[in-house]
């Protein structure tokens, strides 16, 4: 049925994997009613009057830099007139930015007809190479000069998609954990899995997530084991082998492709509720080994070729059941949709980075990954040197 197949589109798209075998179950529906009414007549065509005179000049930042721009008053304006950007149209009530590669003309109802030409994007993956982290690096620098402007841009982008993600997650998680007390965190990786961006979610997990997506790295990309492909999903919690935290955070990880090649990863930690264990909530005080918490995944493949593993994981949570006085988890049902959520938070990433590279190219976008962690790094080197020289290099708590 259409309905159906549109329900699996838009599921794919929000959640990144299907579900097989499941009924889609109808809660409720609405009829929209179009009645098409006359169609406007078009405006009349009329002679072209040329660039108007500017009333003055400013300085503005665009997409290419600095620039002396003219500005325009929208009543000086008459139909013909064409006003190629970049440039400013002044009006009563609001201002018009007209971009680089836009042309404005004024038509015959006096309204601004504005046309945005394509520009060209250089494929820069030819000229940098995505194999290796350390070789994207160095040659993006040296083509790419670091701008402070762009560098708070791409900071706050940065950002921003790492708050996306947790928003999406907390719209799509079931559980009183994830959804209303919002325990979970998401990050943006590099290609190495270093740290980009971590929205400020819960602050136990702010840089504890680095290990646990360079971990997974190295484990799938080492000899003998089969890799990351595309339409893969990772997941695991284990504290000492994995760089988890303890086992009710769970990370789920996914590697971001562009052209058939991991350019970055976007990762989400969220504590649930239960995962086995000794005591209900998996945090027992008087625990003496870490298998009293309840499950452990050191790694696993919790999407496989676009299908949600299922079975693999609700296995992996009872696990902790088969032995002598531990239980498998108590809410398997939360579990299940909560990593689901995750999955969906790391899905709404990948789309948003793959819109940043679309919008600026691969290797401005690596480029300015590896900005903003020097900027971080010699951000806390300068905050040490200040503090050490106020209270020396021997401090108390």
């Amino acid at each position: 049925l259409p309905y159906a197949e549109s329900f699996r589109e838009h599921y794919r798209r929000e959640f990144g994997f299907e579900l097989e075998g499941r009924d889609i179950l109808i809660d409720d529906y609405r009829i929209r009613a179009v009645v098409p009414g006359s169609t406007p007549s078009p405006c009349e065509a009329v002679p072209s009057k040329g660039r108007p005179i500017p009333s003055t000049t400013t300085k503005a930042y665009f997409e290419s830099g600095w620039e002396t721009v003219p500005i325009y008053q929208f009543q000086e304006l008459l139909p013909g007139h064409e006003i190629p950007g970049p440039s400013i149209i002044v009006q009563s009530i609001s201002t018009i930015v007209l971009e680089t590669d836009c042309n404005a003309v004024v038509t015959s109802d006096g309204d601004l007809d504005i046309t945005v030409s394509p520009s060209e994007k250089v494929d820069d993956t030819d000229t940098v190479s995505i194999h290796s982290a350390a070789g994207d690096v160095e040659m993006a620098e040296a083509e790419i000069k670091e701008d402070p402007v762009q560098l708070s841009i791409f900071s706050h982008r940065f950002m921003g998609i790492a708050e996306q993600m947790g928003r999406t997650l907390a719209r799509t998680a079931i559980s009183v954990n994830i959804k209303e007390r919002l325990d979970f965190s998401c990050a943006l990786f590099t290609l190495d899995g270093g740290l980009v961006a971590n929205a400020p979610h819960i602050p136990v997990h702010l840089g504890a997530m680095q290990s646990a997506v360079r971990f997974q790295v190295e484990y799938w990309n080492s000899e003998g084991r089969e890799g990351i492909k595309e339409g893969e999903v990772l997941v695991s919690n284990h504290p000492q082998l994995a760089g988890g935290s303890h086992l009710p955070d769970i990370t789920v990880i996914t590697p971001v492709f562009h052209k058939g090649e991991i350019i970055f990863f976007v990762a989400s930690r969220g504590h649930h509720a239960d995962i086995g264990g000794i005591a209900p909530g998996s945090m027992p005080p008087h625990s003496s080994k870490l298998e009293d918490e309840g499950a452990m995944i050191v790694a696993f493949k919790l999407v496989k070729g676009g299908q949600f593993q299922e079975q693999g994981i609700t296995d992996i949570l009872n696990a902790p059941g088969k032995i002598e006085g531990n239980s498998g988890t108590r809410n398997l049902r939360d579990n299940l949709s909560d990593l689901r959520a995750q999955v969906a938070a790391n899905n709404s990433g990948i789309r948003l980075l793959q819109q940043l590279v679309n919008e600026y190219g691969l290797s401005t976008v690596q480029a300015y990954m590896r900005f903003i962690q020097h900027n971080a790094e010699s951000s806390v080197r300068e905050m040490l040197k200040s503090f050490s020289a106020e209270h020396g290099s021997r401090a108390h708590a």
